[in-house]
C-alpha cells in the first residue's frame, strides 16, 4: 500500500516536538508534548482504520535508498499494527500521569518521552534490518535517561543495570546481522523473513538473537535488571517499559528469530519452555513476598513474559496468537497497574504496601479501579487477560501437556498474589492517619485510568478486533513453521475397535431377530 507516508509522519511529529519542547518553559512542554502524543495517537487509529485485513502483507511501504547498504524502509503488516496502536495509546496517558508529578527539568522530560515515542514506533515499522536495530538500540537512550535523572534515590544503579543488561545482550545480535547480511547481500526484513538459512548456522545465529531478545522480554535468569528499573523509574517511566518496552523483546522473536531460523528455534524450544516454566513458577513466588508494590508488579511482569514466550514457541496459531493478545493486554493492564501505584505514591510519596491499608473507605472510586485492574490481571473472563491467556495456555498444551500444566499454576500463583497485594492495600483497618487522609481521584486521574478500562473491557469482550489484523500474519509464520514443528504430546490419535463380547453378540443377535 503506497501514497502519504503516514508512518515518517508519525516518526516526525513526536521528533520534532521533542526539540521544540527542549526550548519552552516547564508549562509549554508539557502541552507540546500532549498536543504531539495526542496527534499521533490521531494518526495511530487513521493507520488502523484504514489497514486492508485480508490485503497485501505489508501496507503503507515506504522506502529510500539513502546510501550503499542502508535504506530508509518502512512498512507494517498486523503484529507491527497494533503494537503501533498500543504505543501511541499509552504515550498520551504518560503524558498526563507526568503532569504534576516532574517538577524539575520538565522540557527535557517530555522530550525525552517524545523521542521515544519516535523510536518505538520507528521499531515496529522498520523494514530494514541496520534500521531496525538503530532504533531499537537508541531506545535505551531516552529510557536511561528518565530512570536516571528522574528516577528515585538509587536510580544511578538502577539505570546503568538497565542500560548494560539491554547494551551488552545486542551486540551479539549486530555481529549476526553482518554476517546475515554479507551472506544473503540484502538488508530487507521482508526478504529475509523468506529466505532458507543453512540449518548449521541458525544455531548460533539463533543464540546471538536470543540474547537480545531474552534481555528485553526479560526471561528469567536476565530478568533481574526489570525490578530495580521499574522501582526507580517514575510512574510515567514504569508505564511505557512495562507497556511497550518489554513487547520488543517479543516482537523481535516474532519478526526474526522464528521465520529466519525456523530449525533452530524448533531445536532450542525445550530451552525456551525450560526458562520460561521457572519464570512462571519462581517469579510469582518471588512476588508474593515483596513489600514494594511496584517490585511486586514488576515480577509478575517477568511471569506474564513468560507465558508469551512459552506461546510462542509452542508452534501453532492458537499458542501465536495469544502471546500477541496477552502482550497487548499486558501492556494495558500493567501500565495501569502502575498508574494506581502512581496515583497514592504522589500523595504518600512511598510504595510501602504496609503504610496502606484501608483504602476502600476514603478512596472508593480509586479502591474500584484498583480492583477492575486487579482483576483483569488475574486474568477475569471478559477482560483483555483472559482471551490471551486461554489461547496462550491452548497452543502450549497441543506442544507439551506437562508444560501447560505446570504455566497454568501462573494464573493461581497470580490470583494469590495480586489478591494478596489488593487485600493489604484496599481493605483492612485504617493503621495510618496519613493514608486514612488522603483524597479520592482527581479529575485528571479519572481520565489517566477510564480510557484503560475501555479498552482492557474492550478486548475482552470482543478480541477478534484485534485479532482479525493479525491473523493472517500468524498464519503465514505458522505455515513457514510447519516443516520445523515438533511433535506435540497431546495431539489426538485413533483408537483401536473393542473386541465383541459374546453377550454383547448375543445381544445384538437378538435385537436384530426382532
Amino acid at each position: 500500500m503506497t501514497g502519504f507516508p503516514i508512518l515518517s509522519l508519525m516518526l516526525a511529529v513526536p521528533a520534532v516536538a521533542a526539540v521544540a519542547a527542549l526550548f519552552a518553559s516547564a508549562g509549554a512542554a508539557r502541552t507540546i508534548a500532549l498536543v504531539a502524543t495526542l496527534i499521533d495517537l490521531a494518526l495511530g487509529l487513521d493507520l488502523w482504520a484504514n489497514y486492508q485485513i485480508g490485503g497485501p502483507q505489508w501496507q503503507f511501504v515506504e522506502h529510500a535508498q539513502l546510501f550503499s547498504g542502508f535504506s530508509w524502509a518502512l512498512g507494517i503488516d498486523g503484529i507491527a499494527l497494533v503494537l503501533i496502536v498500543l504505543s501511541v495509546f499509552l504515550m498520551p496517558i504518560c503524558i498526563g500521569a507526568s503532569w504534576d508529578a516532574i517538577e524539575k527539568r520538565v522540557p527535557e522530560y517530555m522530550a525525552a518521552f517524545l523521542f521515544m515515542e519516535t523510536l518505538m514506533i520507528g521499531v515496529f515499522a522498520a523494514q530494514d534490518l541496520f534500521l531496525f536495530y538503530i532504533l531499537f538500540e537508541a531506545g535505551l537512550i531516552p529510557m536511561y535517561l528518565i530512570i536516571g535523572i528522574w528516577g528515585g534515590a538509587d536510580r544511578i544503579y538502577a539505570s546503568y543495570k538497565f542500560f548494560l543488561y539491554t547494551l551488552l545482550g545486542s551486540v551479539l545480535m549486530l555481529i549476526a546481522m553482518l554476517w546475515i547480511v554479507n551472506l544473503t547481500g540484502t538488508t530487507s526484513i521482508p526478504v529475509l523473513m523468506e529466505y532458507n538459512f543453512p540449518v548449521q548456522a541458525q544455531y548460533l545465529l539463533w543464540l546471538a538473537f536470543f540474547a537480545s531478545f531474552a534481555v528485553k522480554m526479560p526471561m528469567w535468569p536476565v530478568h533481574t535488571w526489570l525490578p530495580d528499573a521499574h522501582v526507580q523509574a517514575p510512574t510515567a517511566g514504569s508505564v511505557i517499559l512495562a507497556g511497550v518496552l518489554l513487547k520488543m523483546g517479543g516482537y523481535g522473536f516474532i519478526r526474526f528469530s522464528l521465520p529466519f531460523f525456523p530449525e533452530a528455534s524448533a531445536y532450542f524450544a525445550p530451552l525456551v519452555w525450560g526458562l520460561s516454566i521457572v519464570a512462571v513458577v519462581y517469579t510469582s513466588l518471588v512476588a508474593l513476598v515483596q513489600s514494594d508494590m511496584k517490585k511486586l508488579i514488576a515480577y509478575s511482569s517477568v511471569a506474564h513474559m513468560a507465558i508469551v514466550t512459552l506461546g510462542l514457541f509452542a508452534f501453532n496459531r492458537q499458542g501465536l496468537e495469544g502471546s500477541m493478545v496477552v502482550m497487548l493486554a499486558h501492556g494495558l493492564v500493567s501500565g495501569a497497574l502502575f498508574l494506581c501505584v502512581g496515583v497514592i505514591y504522589d500523595r504518600l510519596h512511598t510504595r510501602e504496601i504496609s503504610r496502606y491499608g484501608g483504602l476502600a473507605i476514603n478512596m472508593p472510586y480509586y479502591a474500584l479501579f484498583f480492583m477492575f485492574f486487579t482483576m483483569a490481571s488475574v486474568g477475569l473472563p471478559a477482560t483483555a487477560n483472559f482471551v490471551g491467556e486461554f489461547l496462550s495456555l491452548q497452543g502450549i498444551y497441543k506442544a507439551s501437556s506437562w508444560t501447560a500444566l505446570i504455566a497454568g499454576t501462573g494464573i493461581i500463583l497470580g490470583a494469590a498474589y495480586m489478591l494478596y497485594l489488593y487485600r493489604r492495600v484496599a481493605f483492612g483497618e485504617q493503621k495510618n492517619a496519613d493514608a486514612a487522609a488522603m483524597p479520592d481521584l482527581t479529575v485528571r486521574e479519572y481520565l489517566l485510568l477510564t480510557p484503560l478500562v475501555i479498552a482492557t473491557l474492550w478486548m475482552g469482550i470482543y478480541p477478534e478486533s484485534f485479532i482479525a489484523p493479525i491473523r493472517a500474519d500468524i498464519a503465514h509464520l505458522d505455515a513457514r513453521l510447519a516443516a520445523a514443528r515438533p511433535a506435540g504430546d497431546a495431539q489426538v490419535t485413533p483408537g483401536h475397535p473393542v473386541a465383541e463380547t459374546h453377550e454383547s453378540a448375543e445381544h445384538n443377535g437378538e435385537g436384530s431377530e426382532k
